[in-house]
């Protein structure tokens, strides 16, 4: 039935096949993988190669310091090294191999020898060098007395298998299936270099067609890195393999010039992709070539061209996941964008779940005025206080019995009805005391014991309401954590974000305007928190941030944008910096002024001016109960404290509450300290006041005098208060002023001092904060001839709205894109 076959489309054929290839790719590499790698067969195809590798025709330190490295960091795959090490040997020649295998049989019983010695990193490269030089003594005393030019040979043979012994230990653990370093640093990626070239010395003497088979492979390397890192990772394959080469064969000199200039060009020319490196490798083959030995010329293009036949060959896989861990490739960024992302991931979740502990903890203290917990307890509460009462008076009654048994109901109503008018310090009712006199034999003492034992009752019930209050305390408290630590994980989370099209209308437009731009970074473009650097270059600054660039931002982002920092360059066309964000809606200019009682130099009263981010605003003044240094460190803890915590983010009102309970629990003496604080929004003009104990504050708007009052006690008087908030619109060009108790309470012979200090902010002509802060501290002190009975200090602010210096800018083309 044709009709019942499935149609496959085109598309999930293609996207099925391609999968099913990726999982092929996958096995593939896998397997390799474990073959390689896990089953060791690349460190004994190495071990075979170095044990073939001679230099200086008669020098072999590449076999000895090998093993010795497998010993320290692979030696379950010590003993197979060890074979293929010999393998190597005796296909190069039948002296070499007897050398090799006595120089790892020195190895192996001084390894016996010093396997519990400590330090071995440091014994390691002694054992190599005894065992690569004691052997060689007995070889070259055998034939006939050593001459000085092979103790020299057995020198420098001794000192180089140390040396290699320290850059295979540093360059083996690199090919580990389990590494987990994501980059490695220059020192290891010549290391690794060294390795590679030291293994394509054991390949000389292979020829494919005239081919070498160390030149094609090494020119395959200087491909590969400067493919992967560029033009100074490609050079310096290319200058590390030629030498080690050339120290095999002195044919192989000009080869080093060759590798390295091919590297050079190979890097240069990465950005034609695999064609412009291999181009780059074909270049310095024929110019070296020309240039050394132009009968070698045929040859060496050969083996380039096998090289770039090989490289073309090479899975782009390859180059990916080798690209991750050589510093500068876009490879290695992103995995290290991966990176940060994750920890980025792993910190915002462990935040989010303290916020969600705290939040958590502060729905376990919070306390409920209904609940029936609290119902439960009260009637607990009166039963307890009925019970003790009893115990005093009924106990021993001869009417216990009629009372409290048969007349159950009618006794614990009456002695309730009692005990709630003796809590509310009034005599019982007198219907309800006659009936109890009607019902109780022993009326009389019943009350008197209910109001001896009112007093332990009215106690424990003070004490129980000054722990639900702590509860509430602490609730709010972890309630304003668990928000503070919620946002910071919302802040964590945030990344650089990516604006094409802002980007491209910024770009352009400042192109348009003839402003060379090297480097634009735009973090944020959020309504009231834009946040754009950038790096440009100026032949003469004139200020063209404020003047040009932040005019042009604004039209752009239809948000009003100004210069937060600019670093510029004290050399024509140098590199400046320019930092913009955006215009607050108002700002504000303080002025204060202050005097200490009598004139002295320390005044208990303290003022301060906060910037607390988001566009917040926050003005204080603290007194100290009395005056002088006591004072007035009380004052600064007040402030520090409010300073500290307002930053953190927790809400106002939580905020002095603790500073509240830390001034009241810190200390026993009778110190207190009031606390006038202000909290403006630049961005609408509104202000929160929390006045503690201070004296009322005023908004001068025009010839119109608004008063601001609370009623709180001073801080630290008692433990737990309920903190009174005051709101109120400020416009532009309004005034705020807030004084201590110095000047509210300073002027004399004056019956009204809110008409006095109305009329007195009213009718001076300036509108200067400083000003007016100056002249009502004088205009106090004059009323009193110069005396000042109190410390004194008065704060002001002004309210603007923000006014720009450079009107936007709208630049031609830029709206179209």
């Amino acid at each position: 039935m044709i009709g019942s076959i499935p149609r496959v489309g085109s598309g999930d054929f293609i996207g099925n096949n391609a999968e099913k290839k990726g999982r092929i790719r996958t096995g593939i590499y896998m397997k390799m993988k474990l073959i390689l790698l896990e089953y060791g067969w690349l460190y004994y195809i190495a071990a075979f190669l170095l044990g073939r590798a001679v230099i200086l025709s008669a020098v072999s330190p590449f076999a000895v310091a090998f093993i010795a490295s497998m010993w320290f960091i692979h030696r379950e795959k010590s003993f197979k090294s060890m074979l293929a090490v010999l393998a190597g040997a005796l296909s190069y020649s039948m002296t070499h191999s007897i050398f090799i295998g006595l120089a790892m049989a020195v190895f192996l019983l001084l390894a016996a020898l010093g396997k519990k010695w400590k330090h071995q990193q440091i014994v390691l490269p002694l054992a190599v060098f005894v065992s690569t030089a004691l052997p060689r003594m007995f070889l070259y005393s055998v034939r006939d007395t050593i001459t000085p030019y092979e103790w020299l040979l057995l020198i420098v043979e001794g000192v180089l298998g140390t040396v290699l012994v320290l850059i295979f230990m540093q360059s083996i653990p690199l090919l580990s299936p389990k590494r987990y370093k994501p980059a490695l640093k220059n020192e290891e990626i010549v290391c690794m270099i060294i390795l590679i070239a030291s293994v394509l010395t054991g390949m000389i003497g292979w020829q494919f067609y005239g081919a070498s088979a160390e030149q094609v492979f090494s020119r395959y390397f200087v491909l590969l890195f400067a493919y992967i890192g560029g033009a100074a990772i490609g050079s310096t394959v290319g200058v590390v393999a030629g030498l080690i080469l050339s120290l095999a064969s002195v044919a192989n000199l000009y080869q080093m010039s060759l590798l390295a200039f091919s590297g050079l060009l190979g890097g240069l020319l990465k950005e034609g992709k695999k064609p412009g490196t291999a181009i780059g490798l074909l270049v310095g083959t024929f110019l070296i070539s020309i240039y050394g030995n132009a009968v070698s010329l045929v040859p060496s293009l050969i083996e380039s061209s096998i090289a770039i036949l090989l490289f073309l060959l090479t899975p782009a896989s390859w180059f990916s996941r080798i690209s991750r861990y050589i510093p500068g490739t876009e490879e290695y960024t992103h995995e290290q964008e991966q990176y940060l992302q994750k920890v980025r991931n792993v910190t915002a979740r462990r935040v989010e779940q303290f916020s969600g502990v705290f939040q958590a903890l502060s729905k376990s203290f919070s306390v409920s005025e209904t609940s029936p917990a609290d119902e439960q307890e009260t009637r607990r509460e009166t039963d307890y206080f009925l019970s003790q009462v009893t115990e005093k008076t009924c106990q021993n009654c001869f009417m216990k019995d009629r009372c409290w048994q048969k007349e159950f109901q009618q006794t614990y109503s009456l002695m309730e009805e009692m005990k709630d008018d003796i809590t509310e310090g009034e005599e019982p009712n007198r219907k309800v005391m006659r009936e109890f006199e009607n019902h109780c034999v022993k009326s009389r003492k019943v009350v008197e014991a209910m109001k001896e034992e009112m007093t332990y009752f009215e106690a424990n019930r003070k004490l129980r309401q000054q722990v639900m209050e702590s509860k509430r305390l602490v609730a709010d408290q972890l309630q304003g954590v668990s928000e503070v630590m919620e946002d910071f994980a919302k802040e964590i989370l945030k990344e650089r974000q990516h604006h094409e099209l802002q980007e491209s209308q910024i770009i352009n437009a400042l192109k348009h305007m003839g402003i060379d731009l090297e480097k634009l970074d735009i973090y944020q473009l959020e309504k009231g928190n834009v946040d754009i650097e950038m790096t440009a270059t100026f032949y003469e600054y004139r200020g063209e941030g404020a003047k040009l660039i932040a005019p042009v931002l604004s039209d752009i982002l239809n948000e009003m944008v100004i210069v937060k920092d600019e670093e510029i360059s004290p050399f024509p066309n140098g590199y400046s910096y320019l930092a913009f964000g955006s215009a607050k809606e108002f700002t504000v200019q303080t002025g204060a002024a202050s005097a200490a009682k009598g004139g002295g130099l320390v005044s208990g009263d303290s003022f301060t001016t906060i910037e607390l981010g988001a566009g917040k605003f926050a003005m204080a003044i603290s007194d100290g109960m009395g005056n002088g240094k006591r004072a007035r460190e009380e004052s600064m803890e007040t402030l520090r404290l409010l300073q500290q915590i307002l930053q953190t983010g927790i809400p106002e009102k939580v905020a002095i509450k603790s500073i509240n309970s830390i001034l009241s629990l810190r200390t026993t003496e009778e110190m207190f300290a009031t606390l006038d604080l202000a909290v403006m929004d630049l961005h609408d003009a509104s202000v929160r006041f929390l006045k503690i104990g201070s004296t009322p504050s005023f908004i001068k708007r025009g010839y119109k005098m608004i008063k601001i009052e609370a009623s709180n006690l001073p801080m630290g008087i008692i433990q737990e208060f309920d903190v009174e908030i005051v709101s109120e619109q400020l416009s532009s060009d309004d005034l705020l002023i807030m004084m201590s108790d110095g000047i509210f309470e300073g002027p004399k012979h004056v019956e009204n001092i809110d008409l006095w200090l109305k009329r007195k902010i009213r009718e001076m002509d300036t509108d200067d904060p400083q000003e007016v802060a100056d002249l009502l501290l004088e205009e106090v002190i004059r009323t009193r001839s110069g005396e000042i009975k109190d410390d004194m200090t008065v704060l002001v602010a002004k309210i603007a709205k923000t006014s720009p210096e450079w009107a936007a800018v709208p630049v031609y083309g830029n709206k179209a894109l």
